[in-house]
């Protein structure tokens, strides 16, 4: 099974709410369908999700909006401050440049496979990223979007009326191209090899616009996600299935189907590796009760409902089984 590319939740932060607002609940039903699970109950939470999700959860949007440009909608609204640590480390560097330079050193903590570059021509800066599955299907609905991401970067450290010199897109020239040079202000090219921003070079010495930010180092970036984004594919179920477990159901179809893969291979190849879809959710499960009851007062009939099970009878076995100890005992032993 080939290597399945991740990348944080973070990159849909307040997407859900967009969809929900602007094209209705069954829009957004449909969009997490597509993704796996509910974003906006994992939202704020740093949890890897694969590339195949993020289009999914997109385009299951446009097609309920029937808007075909509902990439370049959400352009707007994408804004690398959103990003948790990675996002703050980014934006807490002295210029412009050291800013870019951190999200190229940080990537690999935010995502797989993806990449990022600057390169200096003549007096042009040109700030460049390519999307694990950039030219998949449905990838069009995200470089507009990904141009977005970018463009924040600038935002974040040049006056309000700046403008780029052009962007470059990595997607086939669209029918309606006016709009994309409408949105971002400049001249948009398209058949590119990566999203890119085009800037003069002197900007990249700009200090940024807001007074201070929390200062954050790439160590604590890699706090939240020891050794980077998961790249094993026990270790992206894992993601998948902690994902799930937040959000409150976890089902192996919806974690398969974001993998581009069918339930029967995801359970033969996890078979391969010794274990199985339920083990794993198990383990994250009783994980995921064992911070709540170390840290919730609340009480276990709660904790056992917000792990999906049946009953707190059943939990009660599932968690003793796993610890050795019921969970009222676990919580006396704290």
């Amino acid at each position: 099974m080939a290597e399945i590319p991740v990348i944080s939740s973070h990159i849909l932060h307040g997407l859900p709410a967009f969809v929900r607002q602007e094209i209705g609940e069954r829009a957004l039903l449909q969009a997490n369908r597509a993704a796996g699970f509910d974003l906006e109950l994992t939202e704020g939470r740093n949890c890897f999700i694969p590339h195949a999700a993020v289009i999914g959860f997109v385009n299951a949007a446009a097609r309920a909006a029937g808007e075909p440009n509902l990439g370049l909608m959400i352009a707007p609204t994408m804004n690398a401050a959103n990003y948790g640590s990675f996002g703050r480390y980014v934006l807490g560097a002295d210029t412009l440049g050291q800013s870019i330079e951190r999200a190229i050193a940080a990537l690999c903590y935010h995502s797989t496979d993806d990449r990022m570059s600057v390169a200096i021509v003549g007096d042009e800066a040109r700030y460049s990223y390519v999307f694990a599955l950039a030219g998949h299907p449905g990838y069009d609905m995200i470089a507009g979007a990904a141009a977005g991401v970018l463009l924040s970067v600038f935002r974040a450290y040049l006056p309000l009326d700046w403008r780029p010199l052009r962007i470059e897109l990595n997607i086939k020239r669209p029918r309606q191209a006016g709009l994309f040079e409408d949105l971002f202000q400049c001249p948009v090219i398209f058949n590119a090899p990566a999203v890119t921003v085009v800037v003069e070079r002197h900007h990249l010495s700009a200090a940024p616009n807001r007074a201070s930010w929390p200062i954050v180092t790439i160590e604590d970036v890699a706090r939240e996600r020891p050794g980077g984004a998961p790249r094993e594919l026990l270790d992206v179920v894992m993601a998948q299935i902690r994902a799930q477990v937040l959000a409150g159901s976890v089902s192996i179809d919806r974690a398969a189907r974001p993998m581009g893969t069918s339930v029967r291979t995801l359970q033969r190849e996890l078979n391969r590796l010794g274990t199985d879809f339920r083990s794993l959710v198990n383990a994250a499960r009783i994980q995921r009760a064992s911070e709540l009851l170390r840290h919730m007062n609340g009480s276990i009939t709660r904790v056992s409902a917000e792990m999906g099970y049946s009953s707190p009878a059943n939990f009660a076995r599932a968690f003793q089984k796993v610890t050795g100890r019921t969970p009222r005992e676990f919580r006396s032993s704290m």
